[in-house]
């Protein structure tokens, strides 16, 4: 392969092609902290002590088998059967790529068209594509779609919608002519409904709801859809598809799009990624939804055959034609997502996302027993939820780390209003035993 160097006239030339006038213009989105970083390599290594050095890194790792975990926020701690591993870990499915030929890709065409069959059917909703990279990316995906098919660019979004998703968010949008606009969080940590109605107007293409949202309320929903296609506004649900197996559906809501984080899906915590982002749509929004769609048809001897039946992104389409540029989906994740839901099955779905909800709500009860922490026992939860401390949090994080237990999730630097309050969250993997011991230690703080 031949190497061609860029001279200074060629740079000049892509620097005004690109519309900026120096390299500096080019990458200004990129935070000043983040540019240029100034390597500090040690002297050359034999393999023996490289492979000694990172053993070494290894050991300052905490797992969630060896420390007992609260942590939640959007990656969760769930019980996943080593068959979900044993089957995407086969050659065929570790090693398979974008299935450009269907007759040399029914295998992976087959998983993805039951991964969305699986989806749609969790969301209550009619199509879902062959997913995104995560929960934020499929929620600002599902914004420009919006935005697409109201000709409006106004997106309204709850305070109560993860704030790492408003932030993936505001990135997306940024380099659109769209207006992004939260609107706040009462002090019963479910979104403000009047507030809502009120920021409503002409120029609103959708307003995006998390429910369970990122404290941990199941948000009442009740005739929100209704208000909002009165006013020609989509309406967007982020949420836990765990918690669908025993709360209403987002298509059950009325939702014309529903998105959010597959990882609680047989997909492990991974020190956050690769994920799984979920995209399920009504079906009058099917040929706007972005990524690709796999369908079932039958071959020319009318054997059973699945194809990528619509293709909206660049590679596939005219660039200028092209609904959204995501490539490659991390279709393994959904793969492992397609496996845990296979076989769990309803009935399995819905007794954990059951003990999800037992788990949460007994220990929520516990702790709110405890002299010098607060909650609130009037809101419904799924698995998460706020916890109030008359002392400084990181104190309790610390004290608690002590004892090998991840207390929670700091919630002051996201909502600084919220001091001395973190999230909560306890899953099925914990025991009667475990939530004693977690009430136990923060009572000894």
């Amino acid at each position: 392969m031949h190497y061609h160097p860029v001279t200074s006239e060629d740079e000049k030339i892509i620097l005004k092609a690109a519309g900026v006038s120096s390299f500096d213009d080019l990458i200004k989105g990129i935070p000043a902290s983040l540019r240029y970083p100034k390597l500090d390599l040690p002297p050359g290594m034999s393999e023996m002590e490289v492979q000694n050095l990172i053993r070494e890194f290894g050991k300052k790792n905490l797992s969630t088998k060896t420390v007992s975990s609260f942590l939640g926020a959007g990656s969760y701690e769930h019980f996943v059967p080593s068959v979900v591993f044993e089957i995407i870990a086969r050659s065929e499915f570790l090693t398979a790529y974008t299935p450009y030929q269907p007759e040399a890709s029914q295998g992976t065409l087959q998983a993805v068209f039951e991964y969305q069959s699986l989806i749609a059917e969790l969301t209550g909703l009619d199509v879902s594509n062959a997913s995104h990279y995560d929960g934020a990316t499929s929620l600002a995906e599902a914004c420009l779609l919006a935005a697409r098919h109201t000709g409006r660019s106004g997106i309204l979004v709850a305070s109560t919608v993860h704030p790492d998703y408003r932030e993936v968010l505001q990135t997306y949008l940024s380099a659109a002519s769209f207006g992004l606009k939260i609107f706040g969080h009462t002090s019963g940590l479910a979104f403000n409904r009047a507030e809502l109605e009120k920021a409503v107007n002409d120029g609103i293409a959708a307003v995006v709801i998390q429910s369970p949202n990122y404290f941990g309320t199941v948000e009442d929903l009740t005739g929100l859809a209704d208000f909002l296609h009165e006013r020609g506004v989509l309406l967007i649900i982020s949420g836990n598809p765990l918690s669908m197996g025993a709360i209403k559906p987002p298509g059950e809501w009325g939702a014309d799009i529903a998105v959010g984080e597959g990882q609680p899906l047989g997909i492990p915590m991974s020190f956050g990624g690769p994920y799984l982002g979920y995209f399920a749509v009504a079906r009058e929004f099917m040929r706007k939804i972005p990524g690709r769609i796999a369908g079932l048809t039958e071959d020319s001897k009318g054997n059973r055959a699945f194809v990528l039946t619509l293709q909206a992104r660049e590679q596939h389409i005219r660039r200028e034609k092209a609904l959204s540029n995501i490539c490659t989906n991390q279709a393994l994740c959904a793969l492992a997502a397609t496996v845990y839901m296979t076989l769990m099955g309803k009935e399995g779905i819905r007794e954990v996302s059951e003990i999800n909800m037992d788990r949460a709500s007994y220990l929520r009860e516990k702790i709110s027993q405890v002299k010098g922490y607060k909650v609130d026992l009037n809101q419904p939860i799924f698995n998460e939820f706020v916890v109030v401390a008359d002392k400084p949090f990181a104190q309790i994080e610390a004290e608690l780390l002590k004892k090998n237990i991840f207390a929670g999730v700091a919630l002051e630097k996201d909502y600084p209003e919220m001091k001395n309050a973190f999230l909560v969250c306890a899953t099925e993997t914990k025991s009667k035993e475990d939530l004693d011991a977690f009430v136990y230690a923060l009572a000894q703080c």
